[in-house]
């Protein structure tokens, strides 16, 4: 016979299955807009802290200029005017970094490499380059920052797109090696109440079905939640992409919740659908910058959806889809 305390635990456990779940993450940055980290011990602290079992981690394209006639150094990218500028050593750190781990460390991280302009042609070149110098590496590509509200309008030169002809060569390349690409392209601008970019999300996908998109945040960001609240054609755009393009893959790191939440902190029924629709087509992210404290926080704002799901499809969005997408190299199918 069960004690009462023993009771309520099985309880609340059978009741809340997320408190049991594993995770992979899908989105982890391991330097900041600076280029600098808390290093390996402390990401491997969080994510055992977390029950992350493994990560795709990623370096950050860009790097924060502390401009001569700032008297203080920013803090993060929107800290001041200063720009922004695309940063190819980030792969190299990254990649001599995760050299350096045990083999044990070593096989619970997926690097992605993210090194590149995405408006330069010389792209995929580099991507080559850089899977031939670190063969036992890297796996994936991204974080790709394209169409980035205020992150892009600090970078310098043009705002890239995600169907630019530079990236058209990523992805060839990145189909030929079995690559996925995670790219972050915000779905519109933080002012247009519509769909504004959809046109070339559509273009990229059609145009590479052999490669395997990892869309970041579901075409939403930060400001663009800030500004505009709920979109309504968000969900109706996922659902039909998802439908016409079995090779796209969504990540729903931080700033999707805003949407897939209702003001209560309930799931709302449609979001429940749409991913029910494509089980194995989701993956989660927490998207932390070179600082890690706030993992297990990321994946705990997650209880809510992963506990209204079923239990074979909350552990796929948890940790297995993942773990099959990286396997495969490409989408699990639904």
């Amino acid at each position: 016979m069960f004690r009462l305390p023993a009771l309520l635990l099985l309880l609340a456990s059978a009741a809340a299955p997320a408190a049991g779940l594993r995770f992979a993450d899908a989105h982890l940055h391991y330097v900041d807009f600076f280029q600098e980290t808390e290093g390996m011990d402390a990401l491997f602290e969080a994510m055992d802290a977390a029950r992350v079992d493994e990560a795709v981690l990623m370096g950050v394209p860009v790097a924060k200029k502390w401009d001569e006639d700032e008297p203080k150094r920013p803090r993060y990218y929107e800290g001041d005017d200063a720009p922004l500028y695309w940063y190819s050593a980030t792969d190299a750190l990254l990649a001599e970094a995760v050299r350096a781990l045990p083999p044990a460390r070593r096989a619970r991280l997926h690097p992605f490499l993210s090194g590149f302009n995405p408006n330069d042609k010389n792209a995929d070149a580099h991507v080559a380059r850089m899977l031939d110098l670190y063969p036992d590496v890297f796996v994936g590509i991204g974080e790709v920052f394209t169409r980035h509200d205020t992150l892009t309008a600090l970078t310098q030169g043009r705002t890239p797109r995600i169907d630019s002809e530079a990236m058209q060569r990523v992805y060839r390349l990145a189909a030929e090696r079995g690559l996925p690409v995670l790219v972050h392209a915000n779905l519109t601008s933080v002012r247009e109440r519509e769909p504004l970019y959809l046109g070339e999300v559509e273009a990229a996908l059609a145009a590479h079905p052999r490669t395997t998109f990892i869309w970041a945040h579901a075409g939403t960001s930060a400001a663009i939640n800030r500004r505009q609240g709920e979109m309504p054609y968000l969900l109706p755009v996922l659902r039909r992409l998802m439908d016409a393009h079995d090779n796209l893959v969504i990540d729903l790191s931080w700033s999707v919740l805003d949407h897939v939440l209702d003001d209560e902190g309930a799931p709302r029924p449609e979001w429940l659908e749409l991913v029910q629709a494509h089980p194995r087509r989701f993956v989660l992210g927490s998207d932390v910058v070179g600082r890690f404290g706030s993992l297990g926080d990321k994946f705990e704002a997650f209880a809510p959806l992963l506990d209204a799901l079923p239990p074979d499809v909350a552990r796929g969005l948890a940790r297995d889809n993942l773990r099959a997408l990286l396997a495969r190299g490409a989408p699990a199918g639904d």
